[in-house]
C-alpha cells in the first residue's frame, strides 16, 4: 500500500509541476499581466470613433459659405460632370444643366424629366437647402432618381456651393455668418451662479459677526 500511495503522490506531484511550467511558459509567451499594443494597428472604420455616437454640432452656412473656394469647388464638381453639365446654355444629362441653378425653383430647367420628389418641392434652391442636398440627396428628397451618395465633408460642400454660386448671371448674396456663441451670455449665466454664493456668504458673516463681537466682550 506504502509503494502505490508514495506512486500516486509522485504523480499528482508531477502533474501539478508540469501545470505550473506551462503556466509560466505561456505567460511570458504572451506577456500575460503586461498587454501591449501591436506594431500595426487594425482597419479604421469611419464614423465607429469613440465618442458613443455623439452627433456632431452642424456648422452654420454663413460661416462655411464665408471660407468657401469656388475653385477649389470645381475640383470636387468634377465628378458630377458625368451627369451634369455647368456651363450656360449647355445640354442636360443624365441630370440638368446646372447653370445658374442657385436662386431657381427646384425642377426650373426646362426639357429635363425631374422626379416628383425634386418638382414637388416649391421653394428655390438656396445655401441651406443645397447643402442639404448635397449632403445626402436621398434623404433630403426620398424617391429622388438622384444615385450619388452625397457630400459629408461640410468644406466640400461648401466650395461645391460656392462654385455653382459662381455659374449664374446674377449670383446670390451669401449669407452672413451667425454670430458666435456670446460671451456675454456665458458671462451673466457665471454670474447669475455666484450670486447664490455671495449671498449665503453675506448671511454666514452677518450671523459670524455677533459671536465674533460676544467672544472679543468676554475676552476684554
Amino acid at each position: 500500500m506504502d509503494g502505490t500511495n508514495n506512486t500516486i503522490a509522485g504523480w499528482v506531484l508531477a502533474g501539478a509541476a508540469t501545470a505550473l511550467g506551462l503556466s509560466i511558459v505561456s505567460g511570458k509567451y504572451y506577456h500575460a499581466g503586461s498587454p501591449e499594443a501591436p506594431e500595426e494597428p487594425g482597419f479604421f472604420v469611419e464614423g465607429g470613433g469613440s465618442d458613443g455616437g455623439a452627433e456632431v454640432a452642424a456648422v452654420d452656412i454663413g460661416t462655411l459659405m464665408a471660407a468657401a473656394d469656388a475653385d477649389a469647388g470645381a475640383k470636387v464638381f468634377a465628378k458630377c460632370t458625368s451627369c451634369h453639365s455647368i456651363e450656360k446654355g449647355g445640354a442636360n444629362g443624365i441630370g440638368p444643366n446646372l447653370y445658374g441653378v442657385m436662386g431657381k425653383g427646384h425642377g426650373a430647367v426646362a426639357g429635363f424629366a425631374y422626379s416628383e420628389a425634386i418638382s414637388g418641392i416649391s421653394e428655390p434652391w438656396g445655401f441651406e437647402n443645397m447643402s442639404a442636398w448635397l449632403k445626402s440627396p436621398r434623404r433630403y428628397a426620398d424617391g429622388t432618381k438622384m444615385t450619388f451618395a452625397g457630400l459629408g465633408n461640410d468644406e466640400d460642400r461648401a466650395n461645391v456651393i460656392a462654385y455653382l454660386n459662381q455659374n449664374s448671371d446674377s449670383p446670390l448674396p451669401l449669407p452672413a455668418p451667425a454670430a458666435p456663441a456670446a460671451e456675454g451670455e456665458e458671462g451673466e449665466a457665471a454670474a447669475e451662479g455666484e450670486e447664490p454664493a455671495a449671498e449665503g456668504e453675506g448671511e454666514a458673516a452677518a450671523e459670524a459677526a455677533p459671536e465674533a463681537e460676544a467672544e472679543a466682550a468676554a475676552e476684554s
